[in-house]
């Protein structure tokens, strides 16, 4: 089970009341709500192994290179030298580091690398996994890695994590009309606003699915728009000539990476707390409460 940690510890601190807090006030709804995730998750699925995938650098600058619009519009503060920083809200960015220390302790794997997002760090995983694959997230990008014959799917949250849709080839084809392995030629084509893709313009989403049932991929797509007897409207050779440019670049950017240096780590999931000692001063400190002891019964069992 891997878990898009960053999109959970978002739907939890939306999620919970920011009335949730610890013994000094401070606000820990974004840690409580996603400790009851995990257990929640833990308890119904019972993974052999569970990794919280994490955003290292959540607006690799290998992809703004690309396309300079990828997730622009989430630029809180530019650092010239540096990473730029995420707008994030005040209250849950305190949240972060104490989310880290609390699975350090527990002792779920908790994995991030430099120059990389977490889907990445998820698509390098499931790249290399050699059995079942579950993963966690409310980020539809991940749709790109649904198999069903190595038996990847997406849990996605509807309502918390108690309700999730298990997303198969059967939902894919249903929702998107597109398998797994073209979600991302449907989703650069269409573009995406939350990520600052633009797609192509007049290409939408029904547009794009049919274009890749008729021609395969985007290959074979842009094949057709070379190929003057392809059954193409003249508006759409000409707007998917027109984006050419972008269309040279943007599956480097969509697709996510196979190939992260992942480090070594202990992905077991674990029946007792890695350091209880410091797992029982942060339950004290930050008033973790009945949340944390929810996830010690479900990882026990």
């Amino acid at each position: 089970m891997l878990l898009d940690t960053a999109s959970l510890y978002f739907r939890a601190y939306f999620g919970v009341p920011d009335s949730v807090r610890a013994p000094d006030g401070t606000p820990v709804n974004a840690v409580r709500g996603l400790l009851d995730f995990i257990a929640r998750l833990v308890q119904d699925h019972r993974p052999d192994a569970l990794v919280a995938c994490m955003d290292a650098d959540w607006r690799p600058q290998w992809r703004v290179d690309l396309i300079p619009s990828y997730k622009a519009h989430r630029v809180a503060e530019e650092h010239p030298d540096g990473a730029d920083a995420e707008e994030i809200p005040d209250t849950l960015s305190p949240q972060v580091p104490v989310i880290e220390d609390v699975l350090d302790a527990l002792g779920i794997a908790r994995v991030g690398v430099p120059d990389y997002e977490a889907d990445d760090v998820i698509g390098t995983f499931t790249a290399r996994a050699t059995g079942p694959v579950d993963i966690v997230t409310g980020d539809r990008d991940l749709y790109q890695l649904v198999d069903d014959a190595r038996g990847v799917r997406v849990l996605y949250p509807i309502k918390g994590v108690g309700t999730l849709q298990s997303t198969d080839e059967a939902v894919l084809r249903e929702k998107y009309g597109v398998p797994g392995a073209r979600y991302a030629d449907l989703a650069l084509l269409r573009g995406d606003p939350s990520d600052g893709l633009p797609g192509v313009p007049g290409i939408g989403e029904k547009t794009a699915a049919r274009l890749i049932g008729a021609f395969g991929d985007l290959a074979g797509i842009m094949a057709a728009v070379d190929d003057p007897h392809a059954r193409l409207t003249p508006s759409q050779r000409k707007r998917l000539s027109e984006a050419k440019p972008y269309l040279a670049v943007a599956p480097r950017v969509v697709q996510v990476a196979a190939d992260v240096p992942l480090p070594e780590v202990d992905t077991a999931l674990p029946a007792a707390p890695r350091d209880a000692a410091a797992l029982d001063a942060l339950a004290e400190r930050w008033g973790l409460g009945g949340s944390l002891t929810r996830l010690l019964a479900a990882l026990a069992r």
